[in-house]
């Protein structure tokens, strides 16, 4: 869950009333910490139980231990990523499964790094094999699987998902610059009101992301106008840096609001359309089974049964 700022009469925002606080900035799918976390953590601290007392034992034994030490850092690294793309991928609703199965590559480095060590205290022999199954089991018991197929992406053109999913990555690389850049302004209030711009702008990501087919109609905005706004910000915070110019503010906070009532009209057109659509699939539906329906049966006579004679 994404932090909320607190805030009163004599805050940064003291002057926004009560009940009128913006909703919580939207964090990018992903970003956030996985849940379960600390269990990599754990996992990468257990490395260090060979890698300890590998430099007190003979070279051969050594070289083991280093290699088992290495295989938890890895498997470590491997799982938190693996949430983290479980995370994003179930924080969207149309995504396709991650490429690399992280957490099955995690879960096989363990297992390799637990028959290393098996073949440190028992050499060539069963309790290896086993003390690395039962590592690479408990790590699947810990962390669970990567997804194995896509999510609502059933009649979507793969095609048309790899150009969206270039044209979000650009759009969350820009907002990421816009906010590095209003930092430099040092003001809380400020950084806040890119903060509900930034949700604002991914509002209209997830649009295109759970319909492919907007991305024609939403690219100038994802593009065109979001780098505009990255420069409008680039340039007031070295102006705000050097000398705070309150019209200079003014004409900033003006731009973001133009460009969010403009990304929300957008938004909303978009969803218009997919509703327009719907309702000509229904229509056309509608139309094609009275087409294909007998007569009998759309004025209520059982089918097969022969019309009342009169």
């Amino acid at each position: 869950m994404a932090a909320q700022r607190f805030g009163g009469k004599y805050s940064p925002d003291g002057s926004r009333q009560a009940g009128t606080q913006p909703p919580i900035p939207r964090a990018a799918p992903g970003a956030e910490k996985p849940k379960g976390g600390w269990r990599a953590t754990l996992l990468f601290l257990a490395a260090f139980i060979f890698l300890f007392p590998a430099f007190g034992e003979e070279p051969g034994a050594m070289l083991l231990s280093l290699i088992a030490g290495g295989c938890l850092i890895l498997s470590a690294w491997l799982s938190r990523e693996g949430m983290r793309a479980r995370a994003a991928f179930d924080a969207r609703r149309v995504a396709r499964r991650p490429a690399i199965p992280r957490l099955l590559f995690g879960a096989i480095a363990t297992g390799a790094a637990l028959f290393t060590g098996g073949l440190i205290g028992h050499g060539i022999s069963l309790y290896p094999i086993l003390f690395g199954l039962a590592g690479a089991g408990l790590h699947i018991g810990a962390f669970g699987l990567d997804p194995w197929s896509d999510k609502g992406m059933e009649g979507i053109d793969r095609f048309q998902t790899d150009r969206v999913a270039r044209a979000v990555a650009g759009a969350e690389k820009t907002l990421s610059q816009m906010k590095d850049a209003i930092l430099r302004a040092k003001d809380r209030q400020l950084e806040g009101r890119v903060d509900r711009f930034i949700a604002q702008t991914r509002g209209l990501m997830q649009r295109v992301e759970e319909d492919p087919g907007d991305l024609t109609a939403a690219r100038r905005y994802l593009t065109v106008y979001l780098e505009g706004a990255r420069d409008a910000t680039v340039k007031f915070a070295d102006l705000w840096a050097i000398r705070p110019d309150p019209k200079a503010r003014e004409d900033y906070e003006a731009l973001l609001t133009d460009l969010e009532t403009t990304f929300a009209t957008r938004s909303e057109n978009l969803l218009g359309n997919d509703r327009d659509n719907l309702d000509v699939e229904i229509s056309v539906l509608r139309d094609r089974l009275k087409f294909e329906t007998p007569s009998g049966i759309s004025s209520g006579t059982p089918p097969g049964s022969n019309p009342p004679q009169v």
